[in-house]
C-alpha cells in the first residue's frame, strides 16, 4: 500500500546508532551543545554536526544559536512520546544498550522524561490522579475535573498560566520501564518542577534519573498514594 504517512524516511533516521544516542540524551529536556552531543554519540564533533542537521532537517530536533554554542533540543513534546513508545517496544524485545549500570534501577525508579516525571513514581501520580476522578480519561482527551482544577492550584501550581500558553495541558505518555501511562504536557511538566521546587526531588547530574529525598518520597506517596482505596 502507497497511501497515508511514509514512516521509513523517520524510521531510517532513528535507525543510525549515533543518531539514536543523540535523541536519547535530550529526552532528559536539556539543552546540549554539539560538542555535548558528539560525547552521548561517541562519534567525532564533525560527524556529530551532520547528525544533527538530518534530524533537524527531519522534524526531531530544533537549534538555536547562544553566544559562541549552537544549542540543540528535541523539537516537540510529540517526538519525546515517539521516542518514548519505542524505548518501551526496545525494552519488550529485550534490545539493551551496550553499557547498562547501577543507573538502570534509578532511572526505573524514577527519571525525566521531557522535563516530566516517568518511571514508577510517574506513573504512581498518574494512577493516583485517574483513580480520585481528578484526571478524566475521555473521547476528548484527557481532561482535569473540577476538584482535579481545585488540587493542582492548593498544590502551588498557577493553571491559568499554563492554559494560557499554545501546549496541551494534559496528555498521555506510554512509560517504556512501567508499560504504563505517566502524564505529560504542561501539567506534567509543571508537577515536576513543583516537586523539586518543593525539594522533594533532584534531577541527579550526568543522567536523566531522579532522586527523590526520604522527606520527600513521603510526602510524594501521601499526595499520590499508590493503590486505589482513597
Amino acid at each position: 500500500m502507497r497511501e497515508g504517512p511514509d514512516i521509513s524516511r523517520l524510521a531510517a533516521l532513528i535507525g543510525d546508532p549515533a543518531r539514536a544516542n543523540i535523541l536519547t540524551a535530550l529526552m532528559a529536556g536539556r539543552a546540549l551543545t554539539t560538542s555535548e552531543l558528539a560525547e552521548e554519540a561517541g562519534v567525532s564533533l564533525p560527524t556529530t554536526s551532520q547528525h544533527v542537521t538530518k534530524l533537524i532537517d527531519g522534524g526531531f530536533l530544533t537549534a538555536r544559536k547562544q553566544g559562541r554554542h549552537k544549542y540543540v533540543t528535541l523539537a516537540s513534546e510529540d517526538v519525546a512520546q515517539v521516542l518514548e513508545a519505542l524505548m518501551g517496544l526496545a525494552e519488550v524485545q529485550g534490545l539493551k544498550r551496550v553499557r547498562p549500570g547501577p543507573k538502570d534501577a534509578a532511572m526505573r525508579e524514577a527519571r525525566v522524561c521531557y522535563n516530566h516525571l516517568a518511571g514508577a513514581r510517574g506513573v504512581q501520580l498518574y494512577a493516583a490522579l485517574v483513580a480520585r476522578d481528578w484526571l478524566q480519561v475521555d473521547g476528548a482527551g484527557l481532561n482535569l475535573s473540577p476538584e482535579g482544577r481545585c488540587f493542582i492550584e492548593e498544590f502551588g501550581i498557577d493553571l491559568g498560566a499554563l492554559e494560557a500558553k499554545r501546549a496541551p495541558l494534559c496528555r498521555i505518555c506510554l512509560d517504556w520501564s512501567e508499560r504504563r501511562s505517566h502524564l505529560s504536557g504542561s501539567l506534567g511538566r509543571a508537577l515536576l518542577t513543583r516537586m523539586e521546587t518543593l525539594g522533594w526531588a533532584r534531577r541527579q547530574p550526568e543522567s536523566r534519573a531522579i532522586r527523590f529525598s526520604p522527606e520527600g518520597a513521603r510526602a510524594f506517596d501521601a499526595t499520590f498514594p499508590k493503590g486505589t482505596d482513597f
